[in-house]
């Protein structure tokens, strides 16, 4: 074989076990390219700017911890492409994770009644839908979660619905896209409790089980 096929193996070779392991920086074709909550940008495995993270940004060189397995199982089409998932990263005693705002009461942009127990709840009531994975098949209904702000506040709050990221752009979810599977989605009581501007939509968080 000669050099010049030898190179050209070797490099073949690299392109595809680059696509294999997810990382930062890493070659990629499609969102399930990458692991964890990075996304395929310019055919590079790269922070997710929707979501925020700073995977790459605070150690480029660095390969996603392989506790956090959590990659797209697929994608669906609603006022563009988006990634769905059936896991969420792993929860620990300090749990990044976005805080969006929600509305549970009925006819509201929440959509359907509230998975836990087919309700509609009073917004007054400090209440949280959580993402597909973290939500885990119900188990963690009517459970309270310690949530805690940037601005070093904190708040418990209710578990009483899931944050749908498998499906969406449906009736029963308000016509709205697919949760990203790092979504803690609060009622308003829980934005008003931690201080924050609702009209921002979305904040990073941390939050555990109380």
């Amino acid at each position: 074989m000669s050099n010049l096929a030898f190179l050209s193996l070797i490099f073949t070779i690299f392109i595809s076990t680059s696509n294999a392991i997810s990382q930062c920086n890493g070659l990629c074709k499609t969102l399930n390219d990458c692991d964890g909550q990075l996304i395929c940008i310019n055919e590079k495995c790269s922070d997710d700017p929707d979501v925020g993270t700073n995977i790459c940004k605070n150690n480029p060189l660095s390969v996603p911890s392989p506790t956090n397995t959590c990659r797209p199982s697929g994608t669906v089409s609603c006022n563009g492409i988006h990634p769905i998932y059936r896991c969420s990263p792993p929860v620990t005693s300090s749990t990044p994770a976005q805080l969006t705002l929600n509305d549970f009461s009925s006819g509201r942009d929440g959509g359907g009644a509230s998975s836990c127990d087919n309700r509609y709840h009073d917004n007054s009531e400090r209440l949280v839908a959580l993402s597909t994975g973290w939500f885990a098949g119900g188990s963690r209904c009517d459970k309270m979660i310690r949530i805690r702000a940037d601005n070093g506040r904190t708040v418990t709050a209710k578990v009483v619905d899931e944050c749908d990221s498998t499906g969406g752009c449906d009736e029963e979810h308000a016509y709205q896209g697919p949760c990203k599977n790092n979504i803690v989605d609060g009622s308003i009581a829980v934005w008003r409790a931690l201080g924050l501007d609702t009209d921002l939509g979305v904040v990073p968080i941390t939050w555990s089980m109380v």
